[in-house]
């Protein structure tokens, strides 16, 4: 997921639970510490036995002894090296009468480690951050500009706008969880992520699942509607806008609590931000893998119920317009309402990671962006109440009168 996602972006080496293996890389740092710990102690042990030769120290990877002038030390690989590579090398040191040299050969090639992410990896990640940034931003303007649009003009305030609203303010949310979430955990290249444990950086993770999670539940209200829509099923009365919101933004905050419970209870580990091989997780992936399969489920039906009353032996000429309009806007709405996220739906999180990353966050971030622009700016209606409050804006500022400025009615029931 985004926040990712998921947050699939960049998300860093935190232990998983305390009754398994932690992540690889923070199992290294861990190690590293606990034995820069025991180095650090044994030095302290021995105090200043002899101030001749070179005194013992820790390197970052391994304990130095106390050694005489000219004598060559020679330590083995770290047993943490055997996490990412599975070797018997070594590393040497003179003692001179100037102090300890360099390490020879370096650890990065004595023990088959790279100490550094590779710099194409690097600058794709960089890529990757730069676009969705980009992408979030110009979202976050225009559908702020479309909720206020929908929410100005009384004459576009109905049911189907009332639901509009909710998932343009849902991708807001997203939007801003992202930064905010950036913010929090990658503010610092110094960061520790392994050991990054405060209320910030938990509160934001929290806060960024429940914003994919109530995107994800506002989308599948807007399929419900449409297909009550096509059904003539949907009556516009203030309980079933109510039920709507209820599994809008109600359900979610029910799995999140559940999520929130079972982390502090159980898996109480750092910053919450790693799920891998979490069996929790599943309290807030198993609802939205489900709400996108009903989302897909229910799309297919719509099609399929257009194509029905589409058929030119069945369909009325009084509302042949009005269903021709509505199959062309659900043709263009089906990529928006998640059912690209079928690609990956049941597949494992590390599975392509490099695409999941480019679909779920480059692409992702632009989504709210097209949703703007599909259900409001494009909208016939949006369009014809911007017009004539242009034309009666120059009838008052001019006192230029146009026939169109003259009355104004809504072209769809809808």
């Amino acid at each position: 997921m985004s926040c990712l996602i998921g947050g699939m972006l960049l998300t860093l080496c935190l232990p998983q639970t305390v009754f398994s293996s932690l992540h690889p890389e923070c199992e290294y740092i861990f190690q590293l510490e606990k034995e820069e710990l025991h180095c650090l102690q044994s030095i302290s042990d021995q105090g200043n036995r002899s101030t001749e030769g070179c005194q013992p120290f820790w390197d970052a990877v391994t304990c130095w002894p106390h050694a005489a002038v000219g004598e060559t030390v020679q330590r083995g690989c770290p047993a943490v090296f055997s996490l990412f590579k599975n070797n018997t090398g070594s590393v040497s040191r003179n003692c001179t009468s100037g102090g300890w040299s360099r390490d020879f050969p370096p650890y990065h090639i004595a023990c088959s480690v790279d100490d550094d992410i590779p710099e194409t990896e690097q600058s794709y990640f960089a890529t990757v951050k730069m676009i969705y940034t980009v992408g979030y931003s110009i979202s976050l303007v225009v559908l702020a500009l479309a909720v206020l649009i929908l929410l100005l003009f009384r004459r576009l305030r109905c049911a189907r706008n009332f639901i509009h609203i909710q998932l343009f303010i849902t991708f807001i949310l997203k939007a801003v969880a992202v930064f905010i979430k950036d913010a929090t955990l990658f503010s610092s290249e110094d960061t520790n992520h392994c050991t990054l444990s405060t209320f910030a950086c938990k509160a934001s993770v929290v806060f960024c699942h429940y914003c994919v999670m109530s995107n994800f539940f506002w989308l599948l209200v807007e399929a419900l509607y449409l297909n009550s829509l096509l059904l003539s099923s949907f009556y516009h009365s203030r309980p079933c806008l109510w039920g709507f919101s209820l599994l809008g933004w109600g359900v979610p905050v029910l799995f999140i609590v559940m999520w929130i419970g079972s982390r502090v209870y159980f898996e109480d580990t750092e910053c919450w931000d790693i799920n891998e091989d979490s069996p929790y997780w599943w309290i807030i992936k198993g609802p939205i893998v489900v709400s996108i399969a009903v989302n897909f489920l229910l799309l297919m039906n719509i099609i399929r119920i257009l194509i029905q009353k589409l058929n030119p032996r069945l369909i009325h000429f009084n509302n042949s317009s009005q269903y021709r309009r509505l199959t062309k806007s659900t043709l263009l709405l089906i990529p928006l309402f998640g059912t690209h996220y079928m690609v990956f739906n049941f597949l494992p999180d590390y599975f392509n990671v490099n695409l999941r990353l480019c679909i779920e966050l480059c692409m992702g971030s632009f989504q709210g962006l097209l949703v703007a622009i599909l259900y409001c700016f494009l909208n016939q209606e949006v369009q014809k109440e911007l017009h004539m409050h242009w034309l009666r804006w120059q009838e008052r500022s001019y006192g230029v009168v146009s026939p169109a400025a003259k009355g104004s009615q809504m072209d769809t029931p809808f």
